[in-house]
């Protein structure tokens, strides 16, 4: 309690030394033609106080403290102006950007995209709409460094060069998304893009704020459903979208409203569509050769079955915004029924010798079903060194049920609690962030596929982040130490499965409990700078080193998981003489030195963003293919000597690693209608000591963009080039290249007070067949074929 009894000293210390100080700044903004600009927001740093700029780019703004004035416009460079605390009069002059400028809440310290040491991107506005996907994971997956799982369209999360599932932090507004798509990649996230007014990608590590899981990077969803700012009239949205590769439907609308301080926001979004639609692909055989016989045909699709989705979610949200302090609530529920290819159950019935040609196969789908709460305060105090405190609470209480032929079969639930206080401020020439970040995960499953025992997880941790301005170099510094503490009641009646029939007494004897218990203290740190060396250019150079505990399914699992077709087991385990024994002595943690490198240029009609990156990873946890396979009858034998129905087994273990490779950006402003994109990835990821490749790894990708604006119209052509990935390991097939064309048209009516668009979206315009090679099922699940989506959407 040291740490907290020092904490609550300070913010004594800051509530009684307030300053009296006040002041009015007043201003012009102007073009470097000096020109005034209009709707420039300036905002006061670690404040709520904002104001934007009149006709003639005038303003005026009262402080009540030296600080910094952040002065932000689209289409130009954000500028930060230092104040005395004195009345003063500013002329401030903003240069003309090559790219979208967008404040990245995920930074914590107010930081816009170009500003960020660490690579990231930002998908906001009419762009996100546009690549609105039902998953996060297709939503993203054309951004240089991110790929998706792909279990079918509605069940994808995002790649981050070549990391996923536990390595890619996926939250909301700041806090987890506390869903089950870490377990299996099946298990499909709970977010939903069209609500969202950005979201961001942060690559690399961002384990200081987020938490030890993060070495991979965070997908950050930003709603305004609890509001940050006052609101003052009525305004809302809405769109509908028709896609015709899967019949899909979807509605999506929001509106807010606030008076005196007092706000209120209303989002929801509708879909409901069919299985997909596909190329023509032969389908893979199921271990079905019969003596003698030569499969003269193969068997064909040109649609995945069980590929439904059927999905509503709404959200509410109110705030109070006043001078000094933000209190808001928000309340979201999510409902979806999501069909999961390739996850399917045979019958076994021993009497069925005779094997029908067409075997019966059980189609299963999802049943997810969430309730969020969340709660933020601010407060923003008149002080000398300390700007804001702030508070996010967040609980979830999260189930998703597997329905088989109508009947419920397992059912996956997590409740979460969460908890992150930060306190923003000035120490010297310092400017940084410190606070405590508390989570507390209580999942379980029961039946048939609960592969993973239930368990409870809890961390405490402290965190600081510090930066400061040397010249035109930024230095920041940062740090967590997190203590991380998993429990568990391990069953030991899963772990011995005889190769022989055994008595009827040996059935009766009771299972043995074990109550598993492990504490883990998890250290991040990470160093570094970004050299502006010339307007509008930049340098950026960040070190890294992260420790991960392992989550309860790379540690625990042990049974069959039937929608990837294996049998799991965890880091605890250990195989002897075909038996399976818990033994879960000497778990190290996985640990990430990460380097990034960046070079960026974003002024002119010519820019570009080129990052390098280099992972060394010590204890890699990875499922490894060990040769074994499990059935029901026969339990652990070879590969080679397994019925048709036995299941291959898959155990998790730690090898050291390396993941390296470049993703770049490149733009170019042909002429004030035209603007061309050359953009694309590769990520090499291998087992140290010649030891092979890491498994599903993403292919590289090449693409460019075409964007041409007429009068009303928007037009944009994208072509990307997905490479064959070669780089696999003993137990995976290579997968071919393949190229994709997307093209859209977005026309500008003039309805009054109603902006109105109205669009269509040609994806996979040539009806290529591809295949991900990241996915589980990528010979069972291509990606879908020629898809319009045609559809209407209106702001006010």
């Amino acid at each position: 309690m040291k740490q907290l009894s020092i904490l609550s000293s300070a913010v004594a210390a800051a509530l009684f030394s307030q300053s009296t100080m006040a002041a009015v700044i007043t201003g012009q903004v102007l073009d470097k033609n000096q020109q005034p600009i209009s709707n420039a927001e300036i905002h006061v740093h670690g404040k709520s106080q904002s104001v934007v700029t009149d006709t003639q780019g005038q303003f005026k703004i009262d402080v009540d403290n030296k600080g910094q004035l952040h002065i932000s416009k689209d289409n130009y460079i954000d500028k930060r102006v230092a104040i005395n605390g004195e009345n003063q009069n500013l002329v401030v002059t903003l240069t003309p950007t090559s790219v979208e400028t967008v404040v990245v809440y995920a930074s914590a310290l107010h930081k816009n995209s170009l500003e960020m040491i660490s690579p990231v991107n930002v998908l906001a506005g009419d762009e996100l709409k546009d690549k609105a996907k039902p998953t996060l994971g297709e939503t993203l997956k054309g951004l240089p460094g991110v790929n998706a799982s792909y279990f079918g369209p509605v069940s994808s999360s995002p790649i981050i060069r070549g990391l996923d599932g536990p390595r890619v932090k996926i939250t909301q507004n700041g806090l987890d998304s506390s869903d089950a798509s870490r377990i299996g990649p099946d298990h499909a996230t709970s977010n939903d893009s069209l609500a969202a007014e950005q979201i961001e990608v942060l690559r690399g590590p961002a384990t200081l704020l987020y938490g030890s899981g993060a070495i991979g990077g965070v997908v950050n969803v930003v709603d305004n459903r609890i509001p940050t700012d006052n609101i003052d009239t009525l305004t809302g949205a809405a769109q509908y979208t028709h896609d015709t590769v899967s019949n899909t439907n979807t509605y999506a609308a929001k509106l807010e409203t606030g008076n005196d301080g007092f706000n209120f926001h209303f989002d929801g979004t509708k879909r409901k569509g069919h299985d997909y639609k596909t190329p023509t692909f032969e389908l893979p055989e199921e271990h079905d050769e019969h003596e003698g016989e030569d499969h003269e045909e193969k068997e064909t699709a040109n649609s995945v079955e069980n590929t439904f989705i059927d999905s509503q979610n709404v959200n509410f949200g109110t705030s109070y915004v006043g001078e000094h302090l933000t209190l808001g609530v928000s309340y979201g529920r999510i409902e979806t029924d999501y069909g999961i290819p390739a996850h399917e159950h045979h019958h076994h019935e021993e009497e069925a010798a005779d094997h029908d040609e067409e075997e019966r196969e059980e189609s299963v789908f999802a049943q997810l079903e969430q309730d969020r709460w969340q709660g933020y305060m601010s407060y923003a105090l008149h002080n000398n060194w300390i700007e804001n405190i702030s508070l996010r609470v967040g609980y979830t209480d999260y189930k998703h049920a597997e329905i088989e032929d109508g009947a419920v079969g397992t059912v996956f639930s997590n409740k979460t609690t969460e908890a992150r206080a930060t306190v923003e401020h000035k120490l010297g020439l310092w400017h940084g962030m410190a606070g405590y970040h508390y989570t507390e995960s209580d999942y379980d499953a029961d039946g048939e596929e609960a592969f993973t025992p239930a368990s409870v997880t809890k961390s405490n941790a402290l965190f600081m982040l510090e930066e400061r301005q040397f010249g035109d170099v930024t230095v920041e510094l940062g740090a967590r130490l997190e203590d991380y503490q998993i429990d568990s009641a391990v069953s030991m009646a899963e772990h011995h499965h005889d190769h022989e029939a055994e008595e009827e007494d040996h059935d009766e004897e009771e299972a043995e409990i074990i109550n598993y218990s492990e504490d883990f203290t998890n250290l991040s740190l990470s160093a570094g700078a970004i050299w502006q060396y010339q307007e509008g250019q930049s340098v950026a150079l960040s070190v890294s080193r992260s420790e991960r505990a392992p989550l309860s399914a790379e540690l625990l699992s042990n049974g069959v998981h039937i929608a990837t077709g294996t049998y799991e087991l965890g880091l605890g385990y250990h195989i002897e003489d075909g038996e399976i024994h818990f033994e879960p002595e000497d778990i190290k943690q996985e640990t990430s030195t990460n380097f990034d490198l960046s070079f960026r240029r974003f002024i002119g009609d010519f820019g570009y963003t080129v990052n390098f990156f280099y992972n060394d990873i010590e204890n890699y946890y990875y499922q490894q293919n060990t040769g074994l396979a499990f059935d029901e009858d026969n339990g652990l034998t070879s590969q080679a000597d397994a019925d048709e129905d036995a299941m291959a087994v898959y155990q998790f273990t730690s090898k050291d690693a390396k993941l390296y490779g470049i993703e770049f950006d490149v733009h170019y402003q042909v002429t004030p209608s035209a603007l061309v994109k050359v953009f694309g990835d590769s990520t090499t990821a291998k087992l140290k000591d010649d030891e092979g490749y890491l498994p599903r790894i993403p292919a590289n990708k090449l693409g460019s963009e075409l964007q041409y604006t007429v009068a009303d119209w928007q037009f944009s052509l994208t072509g990307t080039h997905y490479f064959e990935q070669s780089d696999i390991t003993a137990y995976e097939t290579k997968t071919d290249g393949y190229t994709l064309f997307d093209a859209s048209a977005n026309y500008q009516l003039d309805l009054g007070p109603v902006d109105t668009q109205l669009y269509i979206n040609v994806d996979n315009l040539t009806d290529e067949l591809g295949l991900v090679h990241s996915s589980f099922i990528k010979e069972k699940a291509p990606l879908p074929g020629r898809n319009f989506s045609l559809g209407i959407r209106g702001y006010f």
